[in-house]
């Protein structure tokens, strides 16, 4: 069968289906996130698997029942974005899927917000956040690099083009690229302050993709959690129909892991349940 009949096959006829939130700031207007709409869809097909994207509007979850609007997903991802409108609602879905072992996956803003749940809420830097979001935080995790170095014009202060970055073996990133380097494009301001590393990997947050010359973060990853990665890069570019992103296809594979323990995990509940009601031990 040709690639084209088989990429047909899998769109008509998907042998499952799979829940993942978008926690955006842009969700009302969805074309923002034409691109990687389409790679969750390409990664989709390379699973075998529907994904069922829906939108949550970050905002809506700094709201007293913002855990209703989350709870129901098999994966949970937090795209790029600018300004601090809808941060702590995507704070809070992250610490979510990382405590409920929720498969994520962030990108640019996603994973400077993941490291920001982190150093709050896993190593104690209450204060931790990103100078973007303000610039008198005693902890700035999450930085604008180029200030330091005394390029401050607007527009000369982002990071652009492709760039290369260096995988550490047996982490998620690595396992899904197959590869030691990578090459990935990238269009953001702030980077992760490497003065906290340290205190971020001793507490368990891995640095699993930098640039060869150390200067850099692309990647941070959480080993003991199913699958949760966050990357300073904009994969969703790369991404195509018959080559579907390595970090796409792997995300949705997790999605797809943890949409079965749910399911077993329902499954069991209900009988006990049943059995329960009818009086049988268990």
């Amino acid at each position: 069968m040709q690639p084209w009949m088989q990429l047909v096959e899998k769109l008509c006829h998907p042998l499952g289906e799979v829940n993942v939130g978008i926690v955006g700031k842009y969700v009302g207007l969805q074309d923002s996130y034409k691109s990687l709409n389409e790679a969750l869809a390409h990664g989709g097909l390379a699973n075998n698997v529907k994904p069922n994207v829906v939108w949550v509007e970050a905002e809506g979850l700094e709201s007293d029942n913002w855990q209703q609007q989350v709870s129901d997903f098999d994966a949970i991802l937090v795209p790029g974005g600018f300004g601090k409108r809808g941060i702590p609602g995507m704070l809070r879905a992250i610490e979510f899927a990382r405590t409920q072992k929720i498969p994520y996956f962030g990108i640019c803003l996603g994973l400077q917000c993941a490291v920001i749940e982190y150093a709050r809420n896993v190593c104690g830097l209450e204060d931790a956040n990103s100078s973007e979001f303000d610039s008198n935080a005693t902890h700035r995790v999450i930085y604008k690099l180029r200030e330091l170095r005394g390029v401050d014009e607007l527009g000369g202060t982002m990071r652009l083009g492709a760039w290369t970055a260096r995988l550490k073996a047996g982490s998620f990133a690595h396992k899904a690229y197959g590869t030691p380097e990578i090459s990935e494009r990238h269009r953001h301001r702030y980077e992760f302050n490497r003065e906290y590393e340290q205190v971020l990997v001793s507490h368990g947050l891995a640095i699993t993709g930098d640039t060869p010359d150390g200067t850099y973060v692309e990647i941070v990853e959480i080993p003991d959690h199913p699958w949760f990665l966050g990357c300073q890069f904009h994969p969703e570019f790369k991404s195509r129909p018959l080559d579907p992103h390595p970090l796409f296809k792997a995300f949705i594979a997790a999605a797809r892991e943890h949409r079965k323990i749910r399911s077993t995990v329902s499954t069991a509940q209900v009988q006990t349940g049943a059995e329960a009601r009818l009086g049988v031990a268990t």
